[in-house]
């Protein structure tokens, strides 16, 4: 029997409204007022997001202000994205469900199987390794490193996850770029000069791919959102129930936003800091 899900196609968003859409979900998930849930979104403006314990210092305020680009902290890990011409995901689960059952690494192989489905349907050719040899993380680009169950093509990295398990609940979202140059982000980070800006973006390019790279074609958002939710019915055995936030998960996004994701002192860790010291 296949499992129910709620599907929301989300609007476009700024940096810090899509991460609080994001834990609104998963607070009501966690709780059982809400269904399992694959939410898919998209950004605008453009927006740089950093992982929850990164340094803000990674990212150059002044050339952030210059692109017009929003800066938001992530509540999962990782490093800095640039969310531009890419195809978002989440999905929220209770821990007590099957998919989320045996830790980190087991919940991020069974999602696997849903993004694989949906890349699939794409036309897309992923390793058989899936992404799954882990590389150190020196630099501030998330898309310079893979690590376990993040979806590569050619040896190089297409689509990156981050994951939090938070009281009852999972939440795991990831970034598909669709096309452009996959090194743009090294426009806004910081770099002790021009020179080592400019190895960075070869390095990024090496490492990292976009969709269009890899199919040859541009696939639009709603292709790609399409081919989603198609692949996740199929590989996880999901009947979808298409949604938007409930009222009270609207009422909680406006509060996050306010008190958290908007709030300069999460921006910049220092709450993040303090609230770590006092545990």
């Amino acid at each position: 029997m296949d499992k129910c899900w709620r599907i929301i196609y989300s609007g476009p968003s700024d940096g810090p409204t899509n991460m609080a859409i994001d834990e609104a979900i998963l607070s009501s998930v966690s709780q059982g007022q809400s269904l399992p849930s694959l939410r898919l979104y998209l950004w605008n403006p453009a927006c740089i997001s950093i992982g929850r314990t990164q340094s803000d210092s990674d990212v150059d305020k002044a050339r952030l202000k210059s692109f017009a680009y929003d800066l938001v902290r992530r509540p999962t890990g990782g490093r800095s994205i640039l969310h531009l011409n890419e195809f978002t995901y989440s999905v929220c689960l209770p821990k007590e469900d099957p998919i989320a059952s045996g830790g980190v690494l087991s919940t991020y192989r069974r999602i696997s199987n849903g993004i694989l489905a949906s890349l699939l349907e794409l036309g897309v050719v992923v390793d058989n390794s899936g992404g799954a040899t882990s590389t150190e993380a020196q630099g501030a680009v998330c898309f310079e490193h893979r690590s376990h169950y993040e979806i590569s093509s050619s040896g190089r990295k297409l689509l990156g996850s981050a994951q939090m398990r938070s009281g009852r609940g999972v939440l795991q979202h990831g970034s598909l770029p669709l096309k452009g140059d996959i090194a743009s982000i090294c426009d806004i980070l910081m770099f002790r000069s021009e020179r080592d800006r400019e190895s960075a973006r070869l390095r990024v390019r090496e490492q990292a791919v976009t969709l269009a790279d890899v199919v040859g074609y541009e696939a639009s958002w709603e292709q790609v959102a399409t081919a989603f939710e198609r692949g996740f019915a199929q590989a996880l055995h999901i009947e979808f129930s298409r949604e938007d936030l409930s009222d009270s998960e609207k009422q909680n996004v406006n509060l996050l936003v306010a008190d958290k994701y908007a709030d300069l002192s999460w921006t910049n860790g220092s709450r993040h800091v303090r609230e770590s010291l006092s545990v």
